[in-house]
């Protein structure tokens, strides 16, 4: 799922540099999956479906895409869209509230965003569940088997839900999500992020027993303190017998900045798993190479594509946070 940059958002002073980065992002995954794409200007909706399917027809490729007209603030599918929970019965598509990371930025059309894709029937037979809980997509990581990955600065943030502790967040995520482990990092941050520190630009599953995390190796820099803590931390939390995870540090890039001097939240952690591949977020620094060839030993059998998502990170996010999965069977074609 892809919500599309136009001209009311954040982007308008880049839709020339930001736009080919959503094509390149919908192009790969039509390689390999459907592209649900929803957009509030009607007519570029209907140019991105005749554009993008005449291109998978042509290249002979499995997906196809399927467009849905939806007003929306901003682009971040990861925090406002859907969360499909898989159970014993099928699936359930999960609307949880989303309130632009604790109240930031206007988030009114975010919020309603899946409702709109749900009016248009896209999710089938399978009913959308509200939520009212905030929470977004990007704080949460799992691995499949009912641990999640999570971050205290962001999900205990008082903006957010404000009369749940630790423990309530807890039983309503289990209840939720058949989640039965949590595990909290307390450290670890991205000069330029909003979310208040999102697990999805910190550490990742990379299977149920293995984790990839940025680590910064320049005791000079900012981040080193904060992310070493993490690094700690990763390294005392224990998978279900008891041993320890397997783990992965990522490269560090070089620094990149704003036009008006703000470190901006570049990380090779903010990667995309989708079926048969990785699209792996690069940046145009001497660093990238590096990751491409550490995501190629952790991820063997998937071919890794990297994106060149510069433009994205001038609003704070990156190729995870621009996109959600949904899963096969789920959306109506």
């Amino acid at each position: 799922m892809l919500t599309w940059p136009h001209p009311g958002t954040d982007w308008a002073r880049m839709m020339a540099e930001v736009e080919p980065v959503f094509l390149t992002i919908a192009r790969q995954v039509l390689r390999f999956e459907h592209l649900l794409i929803s957009c509030e200007f009607v007519v570029r909706l209907q140019e991105l479906q005749r554009e993008l399917n005449e291109f998978a027809v042509a290249e002979d490729l499995p997906g196809r895409v399927i467009t849905v007209p939806a007003p929306a603030n901003d682009t971040w599918a990861r925090d406002h869209g859907p969360i499909t929970v898989d159970t014993g019965d099928g699936p359930v598509v999960l609307d949880f509230s989303f309130n632009a990371w604790g109240g930031k930025f206007p988030w009114e059309k975010d919020n309603a965003l899946n409702q709109h894709l749900a009016n248009a029937r896209v999710f089938g037979k399978h009913p959308l569940q509200s939520v009212a809980f905030v929470l977004e997509g990007g704080s949460i990581e799992s691995d499949g088997d009912g641990t999640i990955l999570t971050t205290s600065e962001c999900m205990l943030t008082p903006s957010r839900n404000p009369s749940m502790d630790r423990s309530a967040i807890e039983q309503l995520l289990s209840e939720m999500l058949g989640a039965d482990r949590m595990l909290w990092l307390n450290h670890g941050y991205l000069a330029g992020d909003d979310t208040d520190s999102h697990i999805d630009t910190l550490a990742r599953f990379c299977a149920r027993d293995h984790i990839c995390y940025v680590a910064c190796p320049d005791v000079a820099d900012e981040h080193y303190r904060a992310l070493a803590a993490m690094e700690d931390e990763l390294k005392e939390f224990q998978q279900r017998d008891g041993s320890p995870y397997k783990l992965t540090a990522l490269p560090w890039p070089d620094a990149i900045y704003d036009e008006d001097g703000e470190r901006l939240p570049a990380t090779y952690a903010n990667f995309l798993i989708i079926n048969g591949a990785v699209l792996l977020p690069v940046y145009d620094v001497p660093q990238d190479q590096e990751a491409i060839r550490i995501m190629a030993d952790i991820f063997p059998n998937r071919e890794i594509i990297p994106i060149n998502c510069r433009p994205l990170i001038h609003q704070h996010g990156s190729l995870h946070c621009v996109t959600m999965q949904i899963p096969a069977g789920v959306v109506t074609l």
